[in-house]
């Protein structure tokens, strides 16, 4: 499915075909990427694995997380497992950008995969995150869901690998995505 552009509009429907797509095949675990958890807490009693990626601390102020410690606590108590960590494709690349304003090899993989949008390139990078965390398992399908800035408008089947192997990841099927989107 297309979406005709990117945004949070697209936030239920991405979600329902994500769960819809994942129940259909037998896969078991989903990973969405949620900043503040809001759309990782749609997706309570989806009768799914879910793993809710989440920026790292310090994304936006130093030492913070983006996502609130009440919402954190009711996505865990409600089975949905919270995960904050360095991202996959910035880390030690982006300490360099912001040091020496140059230009890395994560960023160049990351701007390449926006060539596909914003949400896939985040499918593929939380996927990764969520395995390297060891939240999902090895060698199996799941369903990533992402957006472009706020809600989702993004899903993907993949197998992600850890990130030493990244090249390693295979892209099975998109299930939605925004036909019209801005590179981020």
């Amino acid at each position: 499915m297309y979406w005709d552009r990117e945004g949070q509009e697209n936030t239920s429907a991405t979600l329902e075909a994500a769960i819809k797509y994942a129940r259909s095949k037998g896969i078991g675990h989903i990973v969405v990427a949620s900043s503040s958890g809001a759309t990782a807490e749609k997706m309570v009693d989806c009768g799914l694995e879910v793993i809710c990626v989440t920026y790292q601390a310090g994304f936006k102020k130093p030492g913070e997380l983006t996502i609130k410690k009440e919402m954190k606590d009711r996505l865990e108590s409600s089975g949905i497992k919270v995960l904050a960590t360095t991202h996959l494709m910035a880390g030690l690349d982006r300490a360099l950008k912001f040091k020496f304003q140059g230009v890395y090899p994560a960023e160049i993989m990351a701007h390449t995969l926006r060539m596909f949008g914003q949400g896939v390139k985040v499918c593929i990078e939380v996927a990764g995150m969520a395995l390297d965390a060891g939240l999902i398992p090895h060698g199996q399908e799941i369903v990533a869901i992402a957006g472009s800035g706020k809600g989702a408008d993004t899903a993907v089947v993949l197998t992600p690998a850890h990130s030493q192997y990244f090249f390693d990841t295979k892209v099975k099927e998109i299930i939605c995505k925004p036909r019209e989107f801005e590179h981020h």
